[in-house]
């Protein structure tokens, strides 16, 4: 029971940045664009988001700070895919390389004297009623109960997300209703950003209090193809995000347990990333992407 406790509480936890992620991915991809600049936005905001909260003392200035880093990849990429007409793929994997190098070039420039690994007092874990499963960080309770859900609500009940679902499947008819096509998807990029570089932040100002190398590991890239496997609706992008934490947690813990030090810890390492290529392939045949995914529209 103490096992299934833990690793319930370690799945929601390993998720929280998965569901950022995805729900931020997936109001791109709704309006029509790859944002493969994922993975570079998180690590932007993992790194800001822990040099502003290091420096200022604030965790909260720190997850502003990552906020505002978000908003500004998302504007970028907005500008290179709709303004300027750039390939997505080639935007997006540069905005990436760009933010990796520029975070890893200022943590250089601010912390490479430091002795030690720099941290900070990171958020609290909350344990309501005692409950050892539900003892998570405040960041985890919004992506489950505020996040997802409000993601969720405003894509599918509010003239925004209907707006943003225009312009990502028809561009032109959506232009001759009155939508304003470039600004709609300005705005649903900038929202992503910002949720993809929450989800960074959530590494540093609340699981870990401080910031390495590598720190998101791929988990952008992960989130694209939860999207895909969500075939672009936030509930099963959040089902997937769950999936792939509860693995994830699960080969953690397999690791410890007598009997399965025999196997390659490699191996379960990779478990969490097979079971979500198995599960792409499995639900990812026959999609219906958004009409106008990958398209750039320019108005005649």
């Amino acid at each position: 029971m103490t096992f299934l406790i833990d690793l319930v509480a370690a799945t929601l936890r390993n998720a929280t940045p998965l569901v950022y992620g995805t729900v931020g991915e997936t109001y791109a991809e709704r309006a029509g664009v790859l944002n493969l600049g994922i993975e570079g936005t998180m690590y932007a905001g993992a790194f800001f988001g822990f040099a502003a909260a290091h420096a200022s003392g604030s965790l909260t200035v720190g997850l502003l700070t990552a906020v505002a880093v978000g908003l500004a990849a998302g504007a970028l990429m907005a500008f290179l895919s709709v303004t300027v007409g750039t390939n997505q793929h080639v935007a997006g994997i540069g905005i990436t390389l760009l933010l990796v190098g520029v975070s890893e070039f200022s943590n250089r420039l601010v912390f490479g004297g430091a002795g030690t690994l720099p941290k900070i007092e990171s958020y609290a874990l909350l344990s309501p009623f005692g409950l050892r499963a539900l003892s998570q960080y405040a960041l985890t309770y919004v992506a489950f109960l505020a996040v997802a859900p409000l993601g969720w609500w405003v894509l599918a009940r509010t003239s925004l997300g209907l707006n943003i679902r225009a312009v990502g499947e028809n561009p032109e008819a959506a232009d001759a209703a009155g939508i304003d096509v470039a600004r709609t998807r300005y705005l649903a990029l900038m929202i992503g950003g910002a949720l993809m570089a929450i989800g960074g932040a959530f590494f540093t100002l609340a699981a870990l209090g401080s910031f390495t190398l590598g720190i998101i590991a791929g988990r952008g890239w992960v989130c694209i193809a939860l999207v895909i496997f969500g075939r672009w609706r936030i509930g099963r992008g959040v089902l997937g995000a769950l999936l792939f934490a509860a693995v994830y947690a699960l080969q953690l813990r397999l690791r410890i347990l007598p009997g399965w030090d025999a196997v390659p810890f490699e191996l379960l390492l990779a478990l969490p990333y097979l079971v979500v290529i198995a599960a792409l392939a499995l639900s990812g045949r026959n999609v219906d992407y958004p009409g106008a995914y990958l398209k750039p529209y320019r108005r005649a």
